[in-house]
């Protein structure tokens, strides 16, 4: 999983009856914000602020310590974004310290600091203007201590951090910088006696034995929970879209609405083509008027016509009275037309007068009736291919494809998968009853890992079965098909033990093969260089290796 597909929804685990909470898999709980104030002016009255910054302070350099910790331990691939300083700065929104206005990396060398933030609303500073009023000088202890332990455990080096200007103060913002404690200068000297020694390497040491017991222990399966947390949507609305392929689309699709413009919808089997024709339906000015959708593929061409177009009385035996079609019903408003590719011949010369006309004929009448609709069509084929087979009209297609919106499968908007998952989640819960809170996290990195071939109607048919069968706070990887489990895990048969060779070689082929050779993109998965890809590419005789 990547930085960028963290949710607080994958992180977080509770139960709707209280008693238990987790982020990150370790115990939490509510505090809010004026009580802690309190706690915080009365430890200052009783052991003076000198002592109670100096407690505030190693209690925030543990936190921060222990969640770098759980990064490490427990989604060790976001360990290297962790190092390049892409993670912390989204836990510490998590978190609820604040909000990260910019925030740099340096080596803290040759170029200082090395961490250098700006926040606003940092909960130290409101608690102070909210309890006390303006200060004489920054507040956010809490706030430093948790960068420092945080970035210390990531460096591996003890990290201090200082704040200069504080909102609380009355500045614009609060600004925090970090560095390695022999880096620092005479900045740093005032704050010394408040860190008070604490380091990298003594919260390790007192914290090891503890981790460690922590870790031996079974899972602990946990009470099924309440989702409070879906930002849901109505089922009948269109599915969420994250990425520019789907928001672009559908900006397109709005404007598209407005007019009354035939329009032809193409994508893969699954991709949610009848969502988007009802998207546009709903934002045209006929959307108070009927949308009629016929499948042109699930019907033989007698009784498709009879649909289409309906009959008069006596049409032929057994038609003992008028019969309305689906044009005529569809008259002010929309007919959608899925799967239109296999309309026959006959059918297309029929359709294509309605469109040229704007007029039907009952099957067994004279008397053409005038209609006023928008046609919009889909199909998973390519009309384009079909006209030059025969085997559909070119005027037709013409008439069909004004405008041309194509789906792109889910397997090029990864951006979607996880909201996708969520949103689908929340519709399980209310039909079966379950209380989910989201995806465990290593059960979020194979669904965004999978190809899914069948795009969202596999997904949501993937979700379904994790909802029944679930059991657990989160949806957990067991409650995945194992075709999600097959990524890049070499197979081996008969107990045959691979070389290491041989484990990097099918690892990195079956990547190629799940990310269908794009290199640039299974480098940075797989953290190698591109160069260096390229190489054991070759060595493999790998055929696309010079591609």
């Amino acid at each position: 999983m990547q930085t960028s597909n963290l949710d607080l929804r994958e992180l977080l685990s509770f139960k709707p009856q209280g008693g238990s909470m987790s982020f990150l898999e370790q115990r939490i709980y509510f505090e809010d914000l004026y009580s802690q104030g309190i706690k915080r002016m009365d430890l200052c009255q009783s052991l003076g602020p000198d002592i109670t910054k100096s407690i505030v302070i190693k209690a925030g350099f543990t936190k921060g310590w222990l969640v770098a910790e759980r990064i490490r331990r427990s989604m060790p691939e976001l360990w290297d974004e962790a190092k390049m300083g892409k993670l912390g700065p989204l836990l510490s929104s998590m978190y609820g310290f604040g909000e990260m206005l910019y925030n740099q990396r340096q080596d803290g060398i040759i170029n200082k600091p090395l961490v250098d933030s700006y926040f606003v609303g940092l909960f130290e500073a409101e608690q102070q203007l909210e309890l006390i009023g303006q200060s004489d000088e920054a507040v956010c202890w809490e706030g430093i201590g948790f960068a420092s332990g945080y970035v210390s455990n990531v460096e591996q080096r003890t990290v201090y951090f200082m704040e200069g200007e504080c909102q609380a103060c009355g500045d614009k913002y609060c600004h925090l910088w970090g560095n390695y404690v022999e880096e620092w200068g005479d900045e740093i000297t005032p704050l010394l006696p408040f860190y008070n020694n604490i380091s990298n390497e003594s919260v390790a040491s007192q914290l090891s034995d503890v981790l460690e017991k922590e870790y031996q222990l079974p899972p602990i399966i946990q009470t099924k929970i309440k989702d409070t947390l879906w930002n849901s949507k109505d089922d009948d609305s269109y599915p969420v879209s994250a990425s520019y392929a789907m928001n672009r689309l559908l900006d397109i699709a709005a404007n598209v609405a407005k007019a009354p413009t035939s329009v032809l919808v193409t994508g893969e089997s699954g991709v949610g083509k009848e969502k988007l024709v009802r998207f546009i339906h709903d934002n045209s000015q006929r959307k108070d008027k009927p949308l009629v959708a016929i499948n042109c593929g699930a019907l033989a061409e007698t009784l498709l016509e009879n649909e289409l177009f309906g009959h008069s009385k006596g049409a032929f035996t057994g038609a003992d009275g008028n019969k309305t079609g689906l044009i005529e019903s569809a008259n002010g408003g929309t007919l959608f037309l899925d799967e239109v590719g296999e309309l026959s011949p006959a059918m297309q010369v029929k359709l294509l007068r309605v469109l040229q006309e704007r007029e039907i004929i009952k099957v067994g009448d004279n008397s053409a009736i005038k209609v006023d609709l928008r046609i919009i069509s889909a199909t998973n084929k390519s009309l384009e291919k079909a006209v030059e087979a025969g085997e559909f009209r070119q005027d037709l297609y013409y008439r069909l494809k004004v405008i041309e919106l194509v789906i792109p499968p889910l397997r090029e908007r990864r951006e979607d998968i996880l909201p996708l998952c969520r949103q689908f989640l929340n519709r399980f819960n209310d039909v079966l009853g379950k209380s989910f809170t989201g995806f465990n996290h290593r059960a979020a990195d194979l669904l965004l890992n999978y190809d899914w071939p069948g795009n969202v109607r596999e997904l949501i048919n993937v979700i379904e079965r994790a909802a029944v069968l679930g059991i657990n706070a989160q949806i957990q990887p067991e409650d995945l098909p194992d075709e999600l489990h097959t990524l890049a895990t070499p197979t081996s048969t008969h107990d045959t033990i691979l070389s290491l060779h041989e484990v990097e070689r099918c690892h990195i082929i079956s990547t190629m093969k799940k990310l269908r050779n794009n290199k640039s993109l299974v480098a940075k998965k797989l953290g190698l260089s591109q160069a260096t890809l390229y190489r054991k590419l070759k060595s493999y005789d790998y055929e696309d290796a010079e591609g």
